[in-house]
This record gives C-alpha cells, sequence and structure tokens, in this order.
C-alpha cells in the first residue's frame, strides 16, 4: 500500500470517526440504516475526489475541510484539533493569558466575531458582532479550528497580532494590528432615570458583575426606583451557570431554564426565592451581540413572564463543551449539552427573540483619505444620551 493511499485511508477513518460520534446529533432518532447510509456517500465523495478530481488532490486539506465543515453544521462552537495543537490547548486552556478580547464561532467556514470584551484592544479597534476574520498572523481561518485560532490570539501582554478582517460596516477586507493585553471586565453601570426608572447597563457577566447587579437593586430601590432597565445589549462574555444566578435575582418563583444533552441528563435550573431581591416590573434590552449568560437571563424574564425584553433578536450561544479525545491524540471540542429556555426552546439555536422588536441603527465610521477608519471613530461610540436611545426609550413606553 502506499503511503499516499496510507494516508487516504487514515484520514478517511478520522472522518468516519468523527461522523459516527456527531451524526446522531446532525439527525436525532435516525436509524442505523440511515448513518451507515450517509457514511457510504461520504465515502465515494472521497473517493471520486481521489481518483477523478483535475489534478492530484492534497488529502491533508481536504480531510481538515471536511473535519471542519461537518463540525461547523453540527455547531459553530466546536473545533477540531490535530495532536499538537490539542496539547497546546490543554497546556494554557485554564491560564488567564493576556489576548486582544474577541469572542469567536465559526461563521461560513471562517472565524466569526460573536462580540467583543469591552475596553478590550478588540473593542477599541471596533470590531463587532458579525465582523469576519479572514487571517490572523498570516494564516487564514479557512477551516482554521476554533480553538486554535483563540490561541493565536493570545500571547504576552505588549506583544501585537496582525488580523485581517471584513467588517460588516465596511465589506473590504482590512489589516489591523492589535496589541494583546491583560483583559478585565467592566464594572456595572447604574443610575436613574426620570419617573423612577432604575436604569443598569452589564456589558459582561461573572460572579462578580452578579453581586454588583444586586448592590445596584438594592441602591436604586432605596433611591425610590419603581421599575427597571437591564441593559445587556453586546453582552457575550459570561458562563451560562452566571446567566442563572443573574436571572435569580429577578425571580422568585419559575424555571430558568434547564440543561440537557443526548448523554447528558436534564438538570433543571429553578429560582431560588431565597435568591430573589426584587419584584419592580423589569425591560430587558438585546441585540445580535447579546450571548451565552445574558441570552439566559433574556429568555428567563420572558418565557415566565416576569417582564418584558426589548430590542434585537440575540446571538444563539449557550452550551456546555467538551473535548472528545481521538486515539491519534487529536481532539474535537464539541457541545455536548445545550441550555434551554424555560418554555424548552435551545438557545444556541432558536436565540431568544424579543417580545417587543426594535432594531438598532448602524453605527458609523468615519474613514480618512486612504480608506481606513479614523482611530476618534473606529470604535463604536459611546452609548448615547439614553433619553435618545431608540430602545430605551421603546422599554419606558413598555414598562408604562
Amino acid at each position: 500500500m502506499s503511503s499516499r493511499l496510507k494516508y487516504l485511508v487514515v484520514s478517511s477513518s478520522t472522518c468516519l470517526t468523527l461522523l459516527l460520534l456527531v451524526g446522531s446529533v446532525l439527525s436525532k432518532g435516525a436509524s442505523n440504516d440511515d448513518t451507515l447510509k450517509h457514511i457510504g456517500v461520504f465515502s465515494d465523495v472521497v473517493s471520486h475526489i481521489k481518483s477523478e478530481y483535475v489534478e492530484e488532490p492534497d488529502m491533508k486539506s481536504v480531510t481538515l475541510g471536511a473535519l471542519n465543515g461537518l463540525l461547523e453544521a453540527v455547531d459553530p462552537f466546536a473545533s477540531y484539533l490535530n495532536a499538537d495543537q490539542y496539547r497546546e490547548y490543554l497546556k494554557n486552556k485554564d491560564a488567564n493569558r493576556p489576548s486582544v478580547g474577541l469572542i469567536l464561532s465559526k461563521k461560513f467556514g471562517y472565524v466569526g466575531v460573536v462580540g467583543t470584551v469591552p475596553g478590550s484592544p478588540a473593542a477599541k479597534a471596533g470590531l463587532s458582532t458579525g465582523d469576519m476574520i479572514e487571517s490572523i498572523k498570516g494564516i487564514g481561518t479557512r477551516d482554521m479550528p476554533l480553538a486554535y485560532a483563540s490561541l493565536l490570539l493570545e500571547g504576552p501582554a505588549g506583544s501585537t497580532v496582525d488580523l485581517s478582517v471584513v467588517r460588516v460596516r465596511r465589506p473590504d477586507p482590512q489589516t489591523i494590528k492589535l496589541t494583546r493585553a491583560n483583559l478585565v471586565l467592566p464594572p456595572v453601570d447604574s443610575h436613574m432615570l426620570a419617573n423612577n426608572v432604575g436604569y443598569i447597563n452589564i456589558d459582561a457577566i461573572s460572579p462578580a458583575q452578579v453581586k454588583e447587579v444586586a448592590e445596584a437593586v438594592e441602591k436604586l430601590q432605596k433611591d425610590g426606583a419603581q421599575k427597571l432597565i437591564v441593559d445587556v445589549r453586546s453582552c457575550s462574555v459570561g458562563n451560562p451557570e452566571d446567566g442563572i444566578a443573574l436571572a435569580n435575582l429577578f425571580l422568585k418563583s419559575g424555571r430558568i431554564g434547564y440543561l440537557q444533552g443526548q448523554r447528558v441528563a436534564r438538570q433543571n435550573f429553578d429560582a431560588d426565592p431565597a435568591k430573589a431581591i426584587t419584584s419592580l416590573p423589569v425591560a430587558v434590552l438585546t441585540n445580535r451581540g447579546t450571548a451565552g449568560a445574558a441570552e439566559i437571563l433574556a429568555a428567563a424574564i420572558q418565557d415566565n413572564k416576569r417582564g418584558k425584553v426589548v430590542g434585537e433578536t440575540t446571538y444563539g450561544d449557550a452550551a456546555l463543551r467538551k473535548a472528545i479525545t481521538m486515539d491519534d491524540g487529536s481532539a474535537i471540542i464539541l457541545s455536548v449539552a445545550k441550555y434551554y429556555s424555560p418554555d424548552g426552546k435551545a438557545i444556541q439555536d432558536a436565540r431568544v427573540t424579543p417580545a417587543t422588536v426594535v432594531n438598532e441603527p448602524e453605527a458609523q465610521v468615519e474613514l480618512d483619505d486612504n480608506g481606513e477608519p479614523l482611530p476618534e471613530t473606529a470604535a463604536p461610540p459611546e452609548k448615547q444620551k439614553l433619553e435618545d436611545d431608540p430602545v430605551v426609550k421603546k422599554a419606558l413606553e413598555v414598562l408604562k
């Protein structure tokens, strides 16, 4: 057997192994015959590529593309890492390494931006939800494992990394240089609006931010707040369990959500009345950059009819992910369970659609003579005066 043929067999076997692992996810309830039929089609396609393509194909690239395409079709947050990449991932996954502050997913085969850590280098450069990363350090992100992309963005504080970006607001590719930094989550901001409406802005969610929200609510209530607006627009940082804790501050009873997977038993998250701190009417503001923990809050408030969700449909990201190792030392990182809204919708699939939809105007970016964003306008502007914010205006109307 030639070396090339051996490589083809090994590559095909790897793909087939992955198909077996995730086939039932692609089609729950499918019979074994259906699974074998799909595997047979895949084998036929590989065979025809090998024997009939116009020139001798690079089967390594073909296999890598097939693996990543397969995973993206199942889960836009999944990754396939070869043995070397997986070893590097394990070495660094628990380290709080300096980075540029990007939250990523796969989109159309490329690495896409879910959101940014507020105040991070990526946020200051104006990167936002929906932007596409064409390359990192000169390496194309087409079929790049998502976890490996995150590793490339990390490094010593003060070091730089070049990105080629296609922005939502500017479709021509742009090369930008970001300087890695230690990331610090912003504090919760709160103040009183007119007519005794308390306003709380949450840009990221962690145990510390949940505590800050509780303190902010208590202070606003003491100051005479009769209604609350909780703004989680562009809030994409936070673990699902922190979103559950945040939702519990506003819910004295009812189901916050639940977690369930094919091999993960259902786990219900019910509100603990001892942890609820307010019964004031509440409106939650969302947009397309609202993801993860913030989506769990929005879904819990809306489905329990505890308050109104106002704004845009959220991004869709709330899952439990796990690394599954292969015999050759490689691994796939896959969602093994999803978080569901109280009404039984998988947040990662269905997202959260507000009962009151209000689209935000696109931020405008001024360009210099060379077509590059001016430094002072490269980043989205600070939130406009709340009195002029159309989403806040609509929330105030809804709260009446």
